[in-house]
Formats: structure tokens, C-alpha cells, sequence
């Protein structure tokens, strides 16, 4: 028993790469049994990223696979896609990121998985939603991110495009696929009954876009121009101070007269620019000047200081190293050390969220690949010999 809310659920991981992967390493983390089935050659990310101990065990792969069992099935091989499906028989969830037409020509849709098992959660992460003229494309993150607006929100901001520099569509549409495993779940307990979900990441990520910038075009006719002001200031970004940088972000009335009164400016709390949350937003342009040239004049330490006193929202700026040494990350234990049985010392994050009720009380390190192939088999009910032989077939690895 390994404790957490999905204590007991078991799901069958058909993923690759990122999108997939968080999507059941989130699950794995709160307690469910995963089992993640790779090809033959594994899932690319082991090779992908740059930095690695052994062979096929990636810095990346190793962070985005923990508290999962790796099998091998050729599932191009009859008894290796038979396989699979026995698994999937026993499991209570099963989730890919395999295109819908590559699934369906194999009979695993979520139709043919019904039919083997009508209690499962089905759910297939897409790039593209069924029945657009896109479905079926293949895409990485830089896709969406181009189709979806968020390059797009650079241009706007800066005069180019630009992608944010982490695959942050595959992030939210894993996360938005494991909540959504969840809803799925919770819905069973009152019907008994199995679903189909599809999280496609174009309108995912078209959602986040529209959510934040529609703004005057939501209406129709539209009153203004989409997009906000403030997100697409050149400004909205850490600012320099004399030392370094700082984020200073006062929004409502006491935040922002508050801050007119830090920097020695209160007679900004009368400015009909600056007088409340619409005014401040008409004039982003200049708000943010106001705070350019403020900043410039003392010290990051200075400013944190006196924002401290008069209670106005600001932080340091860390560079991705720094992390390794904020002192909030310390203080909750953010940050573990593991032995990886194959890897040696390895540094982790500990899953951001708890639950009062219990958390998973034992991590698994991310498996290479294919090392739990027999264990998996032995408990789906395949006899050594059975096993043996499709070792030998290359059915399983």
C-alpha cells in the first residue's frame, strides 16, 4: 500500500515525451500504480535531453517518470498488443498520446477498450480535437504555442515572436488531462461506468490565450481591441534595480497608493492615470514607467525591504540555479535527494501538493527501460515459460 488519494487505481501509461508523461507521473504521484509501456527503443525523452549517467536515462526522462514501472511490448506484434490488452482489462485508466487513427487501427479507442473492459477511464491526449480540419497533424509544444496565440502575445509585447522557453503546453495539457482522469474517476464512483476523454492541446492552449487576452473583444460587436494591456506592456517583466532585478506588482487602490508612498511619490495617488484598477490599466505604458524609474534607485535588498513594511507585493529574481538555493524551497523541502539504484545520487522535487488525508509514503525512481517487464507480466498472469518465449519473440523486452 502506498498511501495517497489514488491508492489502489491502476493505470496503463502509453505515452511519450512530455505531454503524456505529466499527466501520469502527477497520478503516480498521488498514489496510482503506473505502468508505462514503451516500444522496443523506448520513450524518446531518454535520449532526448542533454545530460545523463547511462544510456537511455536522461536528467529529463528521470524527472518526469518517477513512481512508474517501465514494460516493454512490440505492440506491432500480435501477442505483444495481447498483452497490452490484458493489461488494460484489469486497469482502471489508460492514457495516450498516440494519434486517434494509430489507436483505433490497433483496437485500442476508447469504443474496442470498452468493449474489454467497460468500467476503464479512457483518456487520449491530442494535438488537435476531433472533427477540426487539424485533427490527426502531429505537433511538439513550439506547434501549439505558434498556433495558439502564445508566440503570439511576444509579438504583441516585444515586436517578435517568441516562444516561452519551457514546453509549457505539454505542462498545462498534462495537468489538465490528470484533473480531468479525476473528474472521470469521481463520476464512476456514482455510475459504475467507464469514459472517453479527449484533451486536445491546441484548444487547451487557445483557452489560457483567449481567458487572458480577449478582454474588449469578448463582446460583440467587440468594444476595443483584445488583449491586456498591462500582460503585453515591454515592461511586464522583472525590472533593474541598482543591484540587480526585482518584481514589484501593486494592483488594487491601498497596494498601489501604498507603493506611490514607498517610492516618495504620493502625489501619483491623485494622477488621473493612476486614480484606480481601470485608469492604471488604460495607462499600463506609463504605470510601468513610473516603476522603471523608481527601481533604478536603490538596491534589490532596499526595495524588498521597504515593500515588506508598507505590505506591497514584491520578490527577488531568480535565475534557474538560484532555485537550488531559495530559502523559501528549503524551508518546505522542496528539494530531495534520492539514491537511484542505477543512477547513483540524484536531486528531485517533492510533489508540490498535499493532501491532509495521507500522501504516497514511498517514491519509485524512474525505471530504466523495460526493467519491471517480467514483474508486470507475472502479476497480469503469464506463466514463466509464456514470458520467456516472448522475450525470445521479441514481444516483450
Amino acid at each position: 500500500m502506498t498511501g495517497g488519494p489514488l491508492e489502489g487505481v491502476k493505470v496503463i501509461d502509453l505515452t511519450t515525451v512530455v505531454v503524456g508523461p505529466i499527466c501520469t507521473r502527477t497520478l503516480g504521484d498521488q498514489g496510482a500504480s503506473v505502468i508505462k509501456v514503451e516500444a522496443p527503443g523506448g520513450d524518446i525523452l531518454r535520449y532526448l535531453a542533454a545530460g545523463s549517467r547511462t544510456k537511455a536515462m536522461s536528467g529529463k526522462f528521470i524527472n518526469f517518470n518517477r513512481n512508474k514501472r517501465s514494460i516493454v511490448l512490440d505492440i506491432k506484434q500480435a501477442e505483444g498488443l495481447a498483452a497490452l490488452k490484458r493489461l488494460i482489462a484489469t486497469a482502471d485508466v489508460f492514457v495516450s498520446n498516440v494519434r486517434p487513427a494509430a489507436l483505433a487501427r490497433a483496437g485500442l479507442d476508447a469504443a474496442a477498450l470498452h468493449q474489454l473492459n467497460p468500467r476503464l477511464i479512457h483518456c487520449g491526449i491530442v494535438a488537435f480535437g476531433a472533427g477540426g480540419r487539424y485533427a490527426g497533424r502531429p505537433a511538439y509544444d513550439p506547434i501549439i504555442q505558434s498556433l495558439s496565440g502564445v508566440a503570439g502575445t511576444f509579438e504583441r509585447a516585444i515586436g517578435e515572436p517568441r516562444f516561452v522557453p519551457m514546453v509549457m503546453t505539454d505542462h498545462i495539457a498534462g495537468l489538465v488531462a490528470a484533473q480531468s482522469i479525476g473528474f472521470a474517476l469521481f463520476r464512476r464512483e456514482k455510475t459504475g461506468r467507464g469514459e472517453s476523454i479527449e484533451v486536445p492541446m491546441f484548444e487547451t492552449m487557445a483557452s489560457f490565450v483567449a481567458s487572458e487576452h480577449l478582454g474588449a473583444a469578448t463582446f460583440e460587436p467587440p468594444e476595443g481591441p483584445s488583449g491586456d494591456a498591462r500582460l503585453l506592456s515591454k515592461d511586464y517583466r522583472p525590472l533593474p534595480t541598482k543591484d540587480g532585478f526585482i518584481t514589484v506588482r501593486p494592483n488594487d487602490n491601498r497596494q498601489a497608493f501604498a507603493f506611490f508612498d514607498a517610492i516618495g511619490r504620493p502625489e501619483l495617488k491623485t494622477d488621473p492615470r493612476f486614480t484606480d484598477p481601470l485608469t492604471r490599466t488604460r495607462n499600463a505604458a506609463d504605470y510601468f514607467d513610473v516603476q522603471v524609474q523608481a527601481l533604478a534607485e536603490r538596491t534589490t535588498a532596499d526595495w524588498l525591504e521597504i515593500f515588506a513594511k508598507a505590505d506591497v507585493p514584491a520578490a527577488g529574481y531568480n535565475r534557474i540555479d538560484d532555485l537550488l538555493e531559495d530559502p523559501h524551497l528549503g524551508d518546505v523541502g522542496f528539494w530531495l535527494q534520492d539514491d537511484h539504484p542505477t543512477e547513483g545520487r540524484i536531486r528531485r522535487t517533492r510533489t508540490p501538493v498535499t493532501f491532509g488525508g495521507g500522501m504516497r509514503d514511498a517514491t519509485l525512481p524512474a525505471p530504466q527501460l523495460g526493467a519491471q517487464t517480467r514483474e508486470v507480466l507475472a502479476e497480469a498472469g503469464y506463466a514463466a515459460e509464456e514470458i520467456a518465449r516472448m522475450l525470445a519473440d521479441g514481444a516483450a523486452a
